[in-house]
């Protein structure tokens, strides 16, 4: 049976051992946890997701949910975790983390085929097929040793983690349950702030202490995920416009719409705890205590997780990897997941799923085309063989996909036919993919 090494437990090293062990690989995956863990993970076991429960949109009209459809399709460990753990969550997919992590903990432990080994990998192994899936928050004397490879310097973001609260410390005669024009079920709960409190919350997030960074560090944030603090400084309407965007959360007690709000989501299945959506931050623990208990309805909040900054760091992909996620200069290893420049949850496993298939059809010596970029996975893999001189991490979207041929047409209905043809698309690549990469287990 071939053998596989794969280093690191997070959604793509889990999805990547998963789809090799069920097609006649014998997988090794090594985990720091519970040994050793980052300063943002807390719990002990595999894909735990750090910074927020959610999987972001379901609708076709958005690229990741065409993405979580196609992982769906082909049976991914990832989304298997993600429907049975699934928690209300308006249009979006959010899932009760710590159920979400057990259930891939059990699969990947009790799988025949995928041994465990809980020790920090501090080297690429000299020999043999290796997936590197160390994340983001990779070792810092194991990403020495990938820098060392891929020649590659400061190649390095940072994330911001949002704070959670305690649902039973929320004031419900103050906060209402609302989804942005009431499309789905009212699963929101949102904090109405009027003209003077956004005013003055603005102007304290601007003044408040942050964490500082490294003296050899520069600040670099993922637009897609800036910290809250940072998004005030731009201006003082900046919130108003962007996560504390009022417009479609009209209060049913006033009739009237706030000047901003807050939105708070569902964290886990008993909807015993919620976390702020889009207030990942950097501010100090007591700054966001302070601060966050001004919010109305929050004045007596809770928090069972206080917001963080943490260093992540990728590879320049399109100067180190090929097509088909190999090291250029080694092209027994593979990269897959954040560590790649891919950004997310749902596009981190979607990485994984490709690179184990790639390494398993290179171990049992079998072609197997790459998906089509017109899916959502090819348009994921076309990104990281972009340009090199201004990579960057970047989530999937309907801009990474080609254009279709009828170019005229309303921006909805475009999303919609990228969809309708990337499923088509995806379907005729899953027929390849059964021929020749069979499951060996079920």
């Amino acid at each position: 049976m071939p053998e596989l090494t794969v280093i690191g437990g997070g959604l793509a090293g889990c999805e990547a051992a998963w789809q090799a062990a069920q097609r006649g690989c014998r997988v090794t995956l090594h985990e720091m946890k519970p040994r050793l863990k980052s300063p943002a993970h807390t719990l002990d076991t595999l894909a735990e997701l750090v910074c927020s429960n959610s999987l972001r949109g379901s609708g076709m009209n958005n690229a990741v949910g065409c993405l979580k459809e196609e992982l769906r399709r082909v049976g991914t460990l990832f989304m298997r975790a993600a429907d049975a753990c699934a928690v209300p969550a308006g249009g979006a997919l959010a899932v009760d983390r710590q159920a979400f992590s057990a259930y891939i903990t059990s699969a990947i432990h009790n799988h025949p085929a995928i041994t465990v080994v809980s020790a920090e990998v501090q080297a690429i192994p000299a020999s043999g097929c290796v997936i590197i899936a160390s994340g983001p928050l990779t070792s810092a004397t194991l990403a020495a040793d990938i820098a060392t490879r891929t020649g590659s310097e400061d190649l390095y973001f940072y994330d911001a983690i949002a704070p959670i609260v305690s649902a039973d410390s929320i004031d419900y005669t103050v906060v209402y349950r609302a989804s942005r024009y009431d499309k789905g079920d009212a699963d929101y709960l949102n904090c109405p702030l009027d003209k003077e409190q956004y005013l003055a919350f603005v102007a304290a997030l601007v003044n408040a202490d942050k964490v500082a960074a490294r003296d050899f560090e520069q600040m670099t944030h993922f637009e897609g995920c800036m910290p809250i603090e940072e998004l005030a400084a731009r201006g003082v309407d900046t919130l108003a416009y962007g996560p504390m965007k009022p417009v479609g959360l009209r209060d049913p007690r006033t009739g009237q719409t706030p000047y901003a709000v807050v939105q708070l989501r569902q964290e886990n299945r008993h909807a015993t705890s919620y976390n702020l959506v889009g207030f990942q931050t950097k501010l100090t623990y007591p700054e966001q205590k302070r601060i966050f208990r001004t919010i109305p309805g929050l004045e007596q909040a809770q928090f069972e997780r206080l917001g963080s900054v943490h260093r992540n760091t990728f590879i320049n992909a399109p100067r180190c990897l090929d097509e088909r996620l190999r090291l250029r200069s080694d092209t027994r290893i593979y990269f897959a997941g954040q560590i790649t420049g891919v950004e997310g949850y749902v596009e981190s496993a979607a990485c994984g799923f490709m690179a184990g298939l790639f390494a398993t059809a290179a171990l049992l010596e079998t072609p197997l085309p790459a998906p089509p970029a017109t899916t959502a996975c090819g348009a994921l893999l076309s990104h990281l063989r972009g340009d090199g001189d201004n990579f960057q991490p970047q989530n999937v979207n309907y801009g990474l996909f080609p254009p279709l041929e009828q170019r005229r047409m309303k921006r909805a209905l475009r999303r919609l036919a990228m969809a309708q043809r990337a499923l088509e698309h995806w379907d005729d690549w899953r027929e390849q993919l059964t021929a020749a990469l069979p499951l060996t287990q079920e």
